[in-house]
């Protein structure tokens, strides 16, 4: 079983910045993809961006330019960097991380951490 924890979130002014981090244990083999997905009161949850094992990244269109996730392999931990908030970036933001295991993916969710960009 793979635990995630985040941290980083919290209140910040549009135009500001933040650092979200999440870091995973427990895992008995290697970690294959990690990533970001948000949800907003009253939405789903979407995606934000990933960074597989092999250092392939991918970013939702509304964070581009903006926010940049890196990955340290050696710790299994992610990182998403956060500039240029805007109010639309509100949302409470959970890492994801997968694990193949016998030919079968497993998918880990963390308890999210909430993000507030004041506008």
């Amino acid at each position: 079983q793979v635990q995630l924890v985040e941290s980083g979130g919290g209140l910040v002014q549009a135009g500001g910045s933040l650092r979200l981090s999440c870091a995973a244990s427990g895992s008995r083999f290697s970690i294959n993809n990690m990533g970001w997905s948000r949800q907003a009161p009253g939405k789903q949850r979407e995606f934000v961006a990933t960074f597989t094992r092999n250092g392939i990244t991918n970013y939702a269109n509304s964070v581009k330019g903006r926010f940049t996730i890196s990955r340290d392999n050696a710790k299994n931990t992610v990182f998403l960097q956060m500039n240029s908030l805007k109010f639309e970036d509100t949302a409470v933001y959970f890492c994801n991380a997968d694990e193949v295991v016998a030919g079968m993916t497993y998918l880990y969710w963390g308890q999210g951490t909430q993000v507030t960009v004041s506008s």
